[in-house]
């Protein structure tokens, strides 16, 4: 049997992400168009589609590393600010919009909350 395991992260996210576009329970907020996802990023994602991608990225790091919080997400999504000559630092990515793609999945019933611990995989994920 195939797993997530067996399958190259790129082809799995893109088609996992193509799968939530048809449900109902995965909408971008209004504010998705404007907004950066991170402080390390200077401009807003190019892609139009852009939500359901990271959904089906952060879909994906919970069912691999489960149980996962809001914050160790975060720094997984993250990347290297820019410090001009100063050596670059790691910055964590946007929590708000992490935040609401757990919610998101959680309402979807694909993901279940375990108390102090983070978020894991539910049985119909």
């Amino acid at each position: 049997m195939t797993t997530v395991y067996d399958v190259p992260p790129e082809a799995f996210i893109q088609k996992a992400a193509e799968k939530l576009k048809g449900n109902e329970n995965f909408k971008p907020p209004e504010w998705a168009g404007y907004v950066k996802t991170g402080v390390h990023k200077e401009k807003t994602p190019m892609n139009s589609e852009w939500w359901y991608t990271r959904t089906a990225a952060v879909f994906r790091k919970v069912y691999i590393k489960e149980p996962m919080g809001v914050s160790r997400l975060s720094a997984l999504f993250g990347g290297a600010e820019d410090r001009r000559t100063k050596p670059d630092r790691a910055k964590k990515g946007s929590r708000s919009i992490i935040r609401h793609i757990l919610k998101q999945l959680e309402n979807a019933g694909f993901v279940t909350n375990v108390k102090g611990k983070g978020r894991k995989v539910s049985p119909q994920g």
